[in-house]
């Protein structure tokens, strides 16, 4: 078990861009953000979904243990 989340190290972030749906601009959203402001116009962008830890944090199989994460991870991915 660990004292604190580890996926909350801020070197293990990840950058995703996101398209603003007013000017078109990109706009960089971290691993550990929900939303983020265009630097164009000002519009709140948001991702699509809620970022889970499960998807982005490469501790969460040993947080979790492996039988919890492979429960959660089949929850969130969808099927073909």
């Amino acid at each position: 078990m660990y004292s604190k989340c580890p996926g909350q190290d801020m070197r293990k972030l990840r950058v995703e861009l996101y398209k603003c749906q007013q000017r078109g601009a990109g706009v960089e959203i971290f691993s550990d953000e929900t939303r983020a402001r265009c630097q164009k116009c000002g519009t709140m962008v948001f991702k699509e979904k809620m970022p889970s830890c499960i998807e982005w944090c490469a501790s969460a199989r040993q947080c979790l243990g492996e039988e919890r994460w492979k429960q959660l991870m089949e929850k969130n991915i969808p099927g073909p």
